[in-house]
């Protein structure tokens, strides 16, 4: 039976989209057309559409694209799921309890979605949908009742306010929609909705701030779009930098700790394995489960905030211990004596391997990451893959998890990584910026990096730029790596991250750039609109020597090139 999630009558042309897609950089924000370059409806529009995709991907940030969208007047008429799928819902329900904008969501069978995609618009009430000669009653889902705490209903009868109360109200309804029973404690918030991706960003956290919202569990803050004490001087326009700073200030004022980082991980302390927490931002998400061993669900964007008033969030998904199982395993053609590049590498493959399951991952079980590799092969893995974590045989603390008993396999091989290669290095090989710290750079990462320019300088035709957490640059000014590395010529810049970044820090005139990040690798063409080079630290190191990218794939991947 055809499910209602977020109920609203409207009606639109269908689009399908042949995989999911993440709203943050994929979408365009004010007009709604598909940007993700690599995703196979690229160019096309969501604007009035009921759109049809297995699920979302990628960044938390998409239930706040989604709002904006609406208050733009280009978001979807409906969503339609096949999966199970909480950040665009998520992005509707605030939409519609909030603001009034009505986008319905919709989860059907397996069957009932295939019907509907070959259909050419759908018109959908609260009871039916009809899209030509098909008919679908629609229902809300059976589930057991949401079983609340007395505190839980203090929050909702406005006991701590009229902020917690809507925090409180926002967390049920969501939990009811997704089947949850029951909610449970957190101990510590991660806030990714202080990025601006719109007004609709700032709109909602001052709303929440102005009547009176308090975080009531520790809480840190991403990566925002200013560097937040130096965006005038660096000729940011006042028309984005005051409402970006204006959104950073508002989840401060409510106690969240600037801490401005992609990578709460890497502060001082870090989630233990089993607590549970509140954590937006894939790539948080997926290492805090994946390699902490903490558990969290993939919080969308305002919820995150609805978690740290409250301290409550909804028992489901990976805080559930049977649902961190594995259900794909992906056997994985290991090549000999690989560099750093592999780990990002690995990550968006086993994503696109295992887009809407968490795997395992094995034929690694010999090999040595380091918290940067594997760092890098979470963020990776969170660009194309809905699930919130993954499992690595004999290298993460969960692995020797048994799979589900339906779980499947699939083989990555060495011609997978030699194909991805050359999807990632379409630019050419003049380059004019080098990026790194996507997700924000480590200390040890910055010592590496400030190891391979000793004794040069960044090529005057080239901008090189770390991007890193407060605490990353903290640690690196008291060690000297800050002004080693300022002394090659390299810049740093705090509190940004480079999916949150634009000109004039992004530098105007760069047409190339070169990352190490499998993240940004696949973002980057679309929020940046520049061709794109990708290879190893030392590979980045040597193009921002010379200004030009090597041609030639690192050892380990020219020898799969060599055979295949």
């Amino acid at each position: 039976m055809a499910t209602v999630l977020v109920a609203a009558s409207v009606s639109g042309p269908i689009l399908v989209c042949d995989e999911g897609l993440s709203f943050w950089g994929g979408v365009h924000p004010e007009t709604g057309v598909i940007i993700d370059q690599m995703h196979p409806q690229c160019g096309q529009s969501l604007a009035g559409k009921t759109v049809l995709m297995p699920t979302s991907r990628g960044s938390c940030t998409g239930s706040g694209v989604l709002l904006g969208l609406a208050f733009a007047g280009n978001a979807p008429k409906a969503l339609v799921f096949r999966e199970a799928e909480d950040i665009l819902t998520l992005g509707a329900v605030i939409a519609g309890k909030l603001f009034d904008h009505g986008i319905a969501v919709l989860r059907l069978s397996a069957e009932e979605y295939d019907a509907l995609a070959q259909q050419e618009a759908a018109t959908i009430t609260a009871r039916d949908l009809v899209a030509g000669p098909l008919s679908l009653p629609l229902s809300q889902a059976a589930r057991a009742p949401l079983e609340l705490a007395e505190n839980d209903r203090a929050f909702l009868e406005g006991a701590h306010g009229k902020s917690a109360q809507t925090a409180m109200e926002i967390i049920t309804t969501m939990a009811i929609a997704i089947g949850a029973t029951r909610l449970i404690d957190v101990t510590r918030v991660h806030i990714d909705g202080c990025i601006y991706a719109s007004p609709a960003f700032l709109t909602f956290a001052r709303a929440m701030a102005d009547l009176g919202g308090r975080v009531r569990v520790p809480t840190t803050m991403n990566a925002i779009s200013v560097d937040h004490a130096n965006w005038r001087t660096q000729g940011v326009a006042e028309a984005f930098g005051l409402p970006a700073s204006q959104l950073a200030d508002a989840y401060v004022e409510m106690g969240a700790r600037p801490s401005f980082t992609c990578a709460p991980y890497l502060l001082e302390d870090r989630p233990g394995e089993d607590e549970a927490i509140a954590w937006a931002e894939s790539n948080a998400v997926i290492y805090a489960n994946s390699v902490l061993g903490a558990r969290t669900v993939k919080h969308a964007d305002f919820m995150d905030l609805c978690a740290a008033l409250t301290g409550r969030a909804a028992m489901s998904g990976v805080y559930l211990d049977e649902n961190r199982a594995p259900r794909r395993i992906l056997n994985v053609e290991a090549p000999a004596q690989p560099d750093d590049a592999f780990w990002p590498m690995l990550g968006w493959l086993a994503g696109q391997a295992a887009p809407d399951r968490i795997p395992l991952i094995t034929g690694l079980e010999g090999t040595h990451p380091s918290e940067d590799d594997l760092k890098a092969l979470c963020a990776a893995f969170g660009t194309t893959s809905a699930a919130p974590m993954l499992h690595v045989a004999g290298i993460t603390p969960e692995a020797s998890r048994l799979p589900s008993t339906d779980a499947d396999q699939v083989r990555i091989s060495a011609a997978d990584f030699a194909r991805l290669w050359d999807r990632f290095n379409k630019g050419a090989e003049a380059v004019d910026l080098v990026a790194l710290g996507s997700p924000h750079f480590s200390a040890a990462e910055c010592a590496v990096f400030a190891g391979l320019m000793e004794g040069a300088r960044v090529h005057d035709a080239v901008t090189a730029i770390i991007t890193l957490g407060r605490d990353t640059l903290a640690a690196i000014t008291a060690n000297g790596v800050k002004a080693r590395l300022e002394a090659a010529g390299v810049r740093i810049i705090p509190d940004l991250c480079w999916c949150s970044i634009s000109e004039p820090v992004f530098p105007p005139d760069a047409r190339v750039l070169m990352t190490n990040s499998g993240k940004y690798a696949h973002y980057a063409p679309a929020l940046s609109e520049r061709a794109v080079r990708f290879g190893s630290l030392a590979q980045c190191a040597a193009t921002a020597r010379t200004g030009r990218a090597s041609t030639t794939p690192p050892a380990w991947l020219e020898a799969v090139r060599i055979g295949s």
